[in-house]
């Protein structure tokens, strides 16, 4: 019987971090605070709003813009609240049900959102909407990108 990859190797032995080695670690590698990225998607969000009012010479279209931002920027704002809470951080298996049950609030409000679009926001304008919805989403990835880099210590 052939044996597996890597069994002749012997495991690398952990070796626990002193503070100093912790703080020099956490320096050279920032991370990136959820509420930067909240931030990011709000200014998004009303650079669309003011630019589907502007091209589109509508106030209904800035509002419904708006709006699709509102869809994306209060569920995340408010998963990130809850992930920062106190029961998030006292073990492993409390941690992960608080992420998921996190998730899928952030998910189901926004679809209760989006569902009630066409009553909460006066003639609505359904492409503006998902426009300012889906530059508000992609700001995730704006965020990662300009996000502060791990720094050579």
């Amino acid at each position: 019987m052939a044996s597996a990859p890597f069994d002749d190797e012997e495991p690398t032995p952990v070796r626990r971090m002193n503070a100093e080695e912790a703080h020099s670690f956490r320096l050279a590698h920032p991370q990136l605070s959820p509420w930067r990225v909240i931030l990011w998607q709000m200014a998004a969000g009303c650079l669309t709003a003011v630019a589907a009012g502007w091209l589109l010479e509508s106030r209904s279209a800035a509002w419904s813009a708006a709006y699709g931002a509102v869809v994306v920027v209060l569920p995340a704002a408010l998963f990130a609240r809850g992930l920062m809470g106190r029961l998030s951080s006292l073990n492993v298996g409390t941690a992960v049900a608080g992420f998921f049950f996190w998730e899928m609030f952030k998910i189901g409000l926004s679809v209760i959102l989006l569902g009630l679009a066409w009553r909460l926001v006066p003639g609505l304008h359904w492409p503006a909407l998902l426009v300012g919805l889906v530059v508000t989403i992609k700001m995730y990835w704006v965020a990662l990108l300009v996000a502060p880099k791990a720094k050579r210590v």
